[in-house]
């Protein structure tokens, strides 16, 4: 089974940018489609962004779309997801995961963190005001 594991948060001010990293070990991770999911304190955890395995589909949430970018570097066996202007509202722990093959066939699968197979451990960003 594939492990993950999230990098690159941090505490940053509103305004300003941070990139993610989600790294994959003992599997290619060019066999998952992976997503990005985020979790305030006492808030549910919810989807942020989603990429196919070779990218050919990439979906957002509509709180990120156009500040965010999510991507993926197969060859490092690794998925990022850049973030830019930054809000306090996107504080929160943000977990990436991984679904293996056959992976999804629509957006419904995407944005579900039920039908996600693998999970990092977390990586905590926070915004400042």
């Amino acid at each position: 089974q594939v492990q993950l594991v999230e990098s690159g948060g941090g505490l940053v001010q509103a305004g300003g940018s941070l990139r993610l990293s989600c790294a994959a070990s003992r599997r290619t991770v060019s066999n998952y489609n992976v997503g990005w999911f985020r979790q305030a304190p006492g808030k549910e955890r919810e989807f942020v962004a989603a990429i196919s395995r070779m990218g050919g589909n990439i979906y957002y949430a509509d709180s990120v779309k156009g500040r965010f970018t999510i991507s993926r570097d197969n060859a490092k066996n690794t998925v990022y997801l850049q973030m830019n202007s930054l809000k306090p509202e996107d504080t929160a722990v943000y977990y990436c995961a991984a679904k293996g093959p056959p992976g999804f066939s629509d957006r419904d699968g995407y944005t579900s963190s039920r039908r996600y197979d693998y999970w990092g451990q977390g990586t905590q960003v926070t915004v400042s005001s």
